[in-house]
């Protein structure tokens, strides 16, 4: 890494950090709700969404303030209530979740796993609008393991059970006349084609998507990670067999220290230490003199699911469909063409000056 482009670049990302509080904190007419149909910035932290949005830990271990969703959101349309819907998942005794894993080639493909369930209309990789400012420390430190095995030549697999709390999303397309709110209107009328500060502002000012649908609850992760090798032989063993076509010896053999160059620890989605205390200790596993803390205790035992439950709260955000905002410009099509031009060369433009994609990374 060039050590005359590395303090620049960093002084640039706080610079852009600080102003965009700045900007939140002139904007009175803002809030932060995660509702349906609520419109965002996403340039305003893009690379960094994770600063205010729960979705992994922050490096701030402390359990004080909680909170789900910090981005500060603007109404677009009115009466959008009656256009969504959303469920609450809380029958005791019965975990609304799933167990899963996911094979990933290199620490990009782990970054773009984690993220699976994020998708932000017009931009092919929407993972890295929360990882593009992770740097190898503290992307570790949010994944659970060593930095050495973030910046070495490995592999991974990424083992999680979900816990589903809340679920909305919009029932249909918004109807083309559904009414915008006044001030959003008054804008789309003044937005002139061509001119490149009109539609910047308009973004500034209202958003560039809107939340079209979540799923909030909270999760338990763990990263295993793997020399070239180990990990071609597993992925193949189980894309062949299938997980539950594995005997219990071979996988926790496969998931276990002798076969994994580096066993990650247990985090929570929300960063709960009550729930990564409550891993350490119910999910040790035991092999003659070796013991160490696995997420594949947890694989197809109704007894210790059901202990989890009541620990996974509503702490954070597992699943976000944003849809850009050009729909408010659906009666203007011109101006909707601009737009578009517009927010995608921002798009691009962001997306190649994040730190992640910069030769020295």
């Amino acid at each position: 890494m060039s050590p005359s482009l590395c303090p620049r670049r960093g002084l640039f990302w706080l610079w852009l950090l600080t102003l965009g509080l700045l900007v939140l904190a002139v904007s009175g007419s803002r809030e932060s709700q995660l509702r349906i149909g609520k419109a965002i910035n996403i340039f305003l932290r893009y690379g960094y969404l994770g600063i205010s949005m729960r979705v992994i830990p922050l490096n701030d271990s402390a359990e004080g303030e909680r909170w789900i969703f910090k981005e500060p959101t603007r109404n677009i349309y009115k009466n959008m209530s009656e256009l969504s819907e959303s469920q609450e998942y809380t029958a005791p005794g019965i975990f609304h979740g799933d167990f899963h894993m996911e094979f990933c080639d290199n620490r990009r493909q782990l970054f773009q796993a984690y993220f699976r369930d994020f998708t932000i209309e017009r931009l092919d990789k929407p993972w890295e609008a929360f990882t593009g400012g992770w740097f190898p420390d503290n992307a570790a430190k949010k994944l659970g393991i060593n930095t050495s095995f973030i910046v070495g030549d490995y592999s991974y697999v990424l083992v999680r059970v979900v816990r589903f709390r809340e679920t909305g999303k919009l029932n249909s397309e918004i109807p083309i006349n559904q009414p915008l709110e006044a001030d959003v209107r008054t804008r789309v009328q003044q937005l002139q084609v061509g001119n490149l500060t009109s539609a910047v502002r308009f973004m500034e000012s209202f958003g560039t998507h809107y939340v079209n649908s979540y799923t909030t609850g909270n999760s338990l992760y763990q990263v295993f990670v793997y020399s070239r090798k180990n990990y071609k032989m597993i992925k193949e063993r189980i894309k062949s067999k299938g997980l539950n076509g594995l005997s219990k010896l071979d996988l926790y053999n496969y998931f276990a220290p002798w076969f994994a160059e580096h066993l990650g620890q247990i985090r929570s989605a929300s960063a709960n230490a009550t729930v990564e205390r409550w891993a350490r200790r119910k999910l040790q596993y035991e092999y003659y003199v070796v013991k160490y803390v696995t997420l594949l205790k947890l694989h197809g035992n109704s007894t210790l699911l059901r202990s989890l439950d009541s620990l996974l709260g509503n702490d954070a955000i597992l699943q976000l469909d944003l849809k850009a905002v050009n729909v408010v410009f659906r009666d203007h099509p011109q101006k909707e063409s601009w737009f578009h031009e517009v927010l995608d060369n921002n798009m691009k433009l962001w997306e190649l000056n994040l730190p992640l994609n910069h030769p020295s990374r």
